[in-house]
């Protein structure tokens, strides 16, 4: 899933349309947050929202729209809850009626981008105590719709924006067939947010340790919430005076290198997040000299009675981690973890509330593969959006999915920010994809058959796959070539191999490895295809072709290793069953298959075209 910001929001261009809807009546207070009163105490502002959008593959008429956003709305109590000022200045909320409304195009005037549009109408519409505060838009072009639902973060977080689309979706598919939206959505219980709001006052205070390793945290940053490690030409500023943002977004490990970190990371007994922490403990020491403070926020969906509904679940803690070790990252992650269970305005009373800081740095994780939401992503061209902001502190995003791990990145933009966050967002992002790289998951380890049974004593050498390069085609030529039928078949025109290599690169089903022996030479090979299907239920299977060995090498178990790793691969990939083809002629390469348990269950037939 893609994280941007507004300004580099990818919509094609179209007419805007938003959903006005009526609100009517004002129930009795409901209980405010913590994080709420102090989100919106800072008053009505543009840029407080957030937002998703998705791409729809076909029209979509704006009424059936309107009935699937309407049944969205019934089911999430936060979205028909709106805040006032109160007689002492504070929030109140309130719930109220949202009824059906009219929709309204939103102008694009010559010159301006769709971006720009879009921006002043969510800033307009999706402010603190807004009546909603929140917005359905939709981008009609001549290839579909582009969807976009923005809400006030005090409504929100990027959890519930999962879960609002997907609900929508879903909305949207029953009114497409006539059937009752409200009953496709109530299959799954989604308690209102103020009732969680209650619940987590009633907790028991903080106990004393809880509160001194607090207190502890804070006074090693001043008695304030943590800062960025390193000058960010920031001062005292406060409202227009604060800094522009500045934002980056960074793909930092594609779905290979991804898929070897966290094999590193299960190697080392701990989570991604904790091998990532690890990484950016290490940088931080060496460009900073300090340890990794950061404000560290957790979700508070303390179990799954609260897994589909919506609101701002999140609460913040701190992390600070002195020990760069996988273990001692893990530590620091568990200490963030138990540090936010517990209710904060309390912990924080010393302070006066949470002691906001310029300069202050925060780090956020979500792993989007281990949500109880699941949303095609991909297909939807889903993108998870922010405001554009003034700012003087440093936002940290991290996103895994099944894509890799991406960040995004805001901050200050003083020259001092550009040069120390741009070098430190670069020496971190080095060290992740230098330790996916030389991580245990692109590592064949003879005599570790994974699960293809025991292999005997096959000494200890060490191999290494990898996504085979385009100046690597002429040893995987040479290697296709190496044995009787081979010789016969395959050619020497190096350049034929080339055109057929940037083929298969430019499919992203297409895996072509190779493995590296200790001295860096290509002494094998193999191409894998994840293929999805509808026969067998829908099973997605794992093609191995082209595994070939060097002569030198043949006999030791690394084809056996090799075809492990393989099937590691497709398991990651959702595959579910693996086959393989061979030359009837090639009588030891099926007996090789069979002692590893592939059947001979097909009979395989080839033309000339």
């Amino acid at each position: 899933m893609r994280l941007t910001n507004v300004a580099h929001l990818r919509l094609p261009f179209g007419r805007l349309w938003g959903y006005d809807v009526e609100t009517t009546g004002q129930g009795a207070p409901l209980p405010v947050s913590f994080d709420q009163r102090r989100h919106v105490g800072e008053g009505q502002r543009p840029g407080s929202w957030m937002a998703i959008s998705l791409r729809l593959g076909e029209p979509v008429a704006h009424a059936d729209l309107a009935a699937a956003w309407l049944a969205v709305v019934r089911r999430h109590g936060t979205l028909r809850t709106v805040f006032s000022e109160g007689d002492d200045g504070e929030p109140v909320l309130h719930e109220v009626a949202v009824r059906h409304g009219r929709w309204v195009e939103h102008p694009i005037a010559p010159g301006q981008s769709v971006n720009d549009a879009l921006r002043a109408v969510l800033d307009a519409t999706c402010a603190p105590y807004e009546r909603p505060a929140h917005r359905l838009c939709v981008l009609d072009t001549a290839s579909g719709p582009t969807v976009v639902v923005a809400a006030d973060h005090a409504h929100t977080d990027l959890w519930s924006m999962l879960v609002v689309a997907r609900d929508l979706l879903t909305a949207l598919a029953a009114v497409a067939r006539d059937e009752s939206a409200d009953a496709a959505l109530a299959v799954r219980p989604a308690p209102a947010f103020a009732e969680h709001t209650r619940l987590l006052a009633e907790r028991p205070r903080a106990p004393e340790p809880v509160r001194e390793r607090w207190a502890e945290v804070l006074a090693a940053c001043g008695d304030v919430m943590p800062r960025f490690p390193l000058p960010l030409g920031v001062g005292g500023s406060v409202g227009p005076e604060l800094p522009h943002e500045r934002v980056e977004v960074r793909d930092v490990l594609d779905v290979d290198d991804s898929a070897a970190f966290s094999a590193q990371a299960r190697a080392d007994g701990v989570s991604t997040l904790a091998l990532v922490v690890a990484a950016m403990t290490a940088v931080t020491r060496t460009v900073a000299g300090r340890p990794l403070r950061a404000v560290f926020p957790v979700h508070s969906r303390y179990d799954e009675t609260w897994h589909d509904s919506v609101g701002w679940f999140v609460t913040n803690s701190v992390l600070e981690c002195d020990d760069p070790t996988p273990a001692g990252a893990a530590a620091a992650v568990k200490e963030a973890i138990a540090l936010g269970s517990w209710p904060l305005e309390d912990v924080l009373a010393p302070w006066g509330g949470m002691p906001m800081t310029p300069g202050m740095f925060a780090i956020s994780w979500l792993d989007l593969r281990r949500l109880p939401v699941r949303l095609d992503t991909v297909g939807l061209e889903a993108q998870y959006v922010s405001a554009a902001i003034l700012t003087d502190g440093v936002m940290l995003w991290f996103v895994l999915d099944e894509s890799g791990l991406h960040l995004r990145c805001r901050y200050p933009d003083t020259e001092p920010a550009r040069e120390h966050v741009g070098a430190w967002l670069d020496a971190v992002v080095a060290e992740l994809q230098s330790r996916a790289r030389a991580s245990v998951g692109g590592r064949l380890q003879l005599g570790d058959p994974g699960d293809l049974g025991d292999l005997g004593d096959l000494g200890d050498r060490v191999y290494r796959v990898r996504r085979a390069k385009r100046s690597e085609a002429g040893a995987i030529a040479a290697l296709l070539a190496d044995d009787d039928l081979g010789h016969l078949r395959e050619g020497s025109d190096v350049a034929r191999y080339e055109a057929a290599f940037d083929a298969v690169a430019r499919d992203p089903a297409q895996y072509l490895a190779v493995v590296h022996d200790e001295h860096e030479r290509v002494v094998a090979t193999m191409q894998l295809t994840v293929i999805p299907g509808l026969s067998r239920s829908g099973t997605t299977r794992l093609q191995v072709e082209g595994l070939r060995v060097a002569t030198r090498e043949r006999g030791g178990g690394l084809g056996t290793a090799m075809l492990a790793w393989a099937h590691a691969h497709g398991r990651a990939r959702g595959a579910t069953l693996s086959q393989v083809t061979t030359d009837a002629a090639r009588g030891r390469a099926q007996a090789f298959y069979d002692r590893l348990g592939y059947e001979r269950s097909h009979v395989g037939l080839k033309r000339p075209l």
